[in-house]
């Protein structure tokens, strides 16, 4: 985004924004150094928005992955899910003996989704596969993952997944000579013999379409669901690893995503406990994804956290 404006913009960054009161204060502070749109790029972040939106009419906000809408608020995300449905088909083509692991970060829809879709696609490729999964309450904290990890590795799985932005699960596969899918960025040269791929978000054309609206007069409330047609959502590329009937497999079932032919959460789709989540013929709407709130057949864990 900034390339694309040659320096018409100024932009500023806050890291490592704790979820709560702290994060109403840096969203002051970015108002005060003169802010006028203002992106928030965590699901905890919401709540601070929608009170920032209020107190400052005059300045645009931007809430990924939240649901809450105001005349100077909007929300936008994309179809993770879709991606974590192929690096699932990965996971379970790599595993022999159907264990899978997965480091999970919050218990939080968006999560819970990227977990079922995970799982639904590695019984693509291994019908047997199961996915343990073990929360960590984290976003970023390499010791925490690490500890996660290592639980499931000693449980017996034979491959990790995780949904956290630091390689830490993947160095620990590395370690024990196991596979490993990651999440969010290609993160190749962390493990590069573990590496199978990755769902990663293509930021950057989004961000400079609301600022040249906001820049022009034209920015107007709204939800934003990309995915894999419009190119906001891209699979890493795969590791050496992974074989070619698989790959031909992923992309296949990436193009049919992409022409809108398949949906992973198209019924029919059984619960974890055995009961009918998605029935026949039926597919969940984005509303729905927004609030799923159990896990599939096939993965071992609580959907609770």
């Amino acid at each position: 985004m900034e390339a694309s404006f040659g320096g018409r913009v100024q932009t500023m960054f806050k890291e490592n924004v704790p979820e709560g009161p702290q994060t109403a204060q840096v969203i002051t502070q970015l108002v005060n150094q003169g802010a006028n749109i203002i992106f928030a790029t965590s699901f905890g972040y919401q709540d601070a928005m929608v009170a920032a939106a209020k107190k400052y009419p005059n300045v645009l906000f931007e809430q990924a992955t939240g649901t809450e809408l105001a005349t100077n608020l909007s929300e936008y995300y994309g179809a993770g899910e879709d991606g974590d449905y192929l690096s699932g088909m990965a996971a379970g083509a790599a595993s022999k003996t159907g264990k899978i692991g997965f480091v999970a970060p919050f218990a939080i829809p968006e999560v819970i989704r990227e977990i079922d879709a995970f799982t639904m696609g590695a019984r693509v490729t291994n019908p047997k596969a199961t996915v343990k999964v073990v929360w960590t309450n984290t976003w970023f904290a390499p010791a925490t993952e690490r500890s996660a990890a290592e639980s499931l590795v000693a449980a017996g799985v034979d491959v990790l997944g995780d949904g956290q932005d630091s390689p830490t699960t993947g160095q620990v596969a590395a370690a024990a000579g196991l596979k490993w899918t990651g999440y969010d960025s290609d993160q190749t040269s962390f493990a590069p013999d573990a590496w199978l791929t990755a769902t990663t978000y293509n930021w950057g054309p989004y961000y400079t379409q609301e600022v040249t609206a906001a820049m022009g007069g034209t920015w107007k409330s709204h939800f934003y669901y990309g995915g894999f047609a419009d190119g906001f959502i891209v699979m890493a590329p795969f590791g050496k690893s992974v074989d070619a009937a698989t790959q031909a497999a992923i992309t296949a079932k990436e193009a049919a995503i992409k022409a809108g032919t398949f949906d992973p959460f198209t019924g029919p789709i059984t619960k974890q406990d055995g009961s009918i989540g998605v029935p026949a013929g039926t597919t969940l709407s984005v509303n729905d994804k927004y609030s799923l709130s159990w896990f599939v057949q096939g993965v071992i864990g609580s959907a609770k956290g």
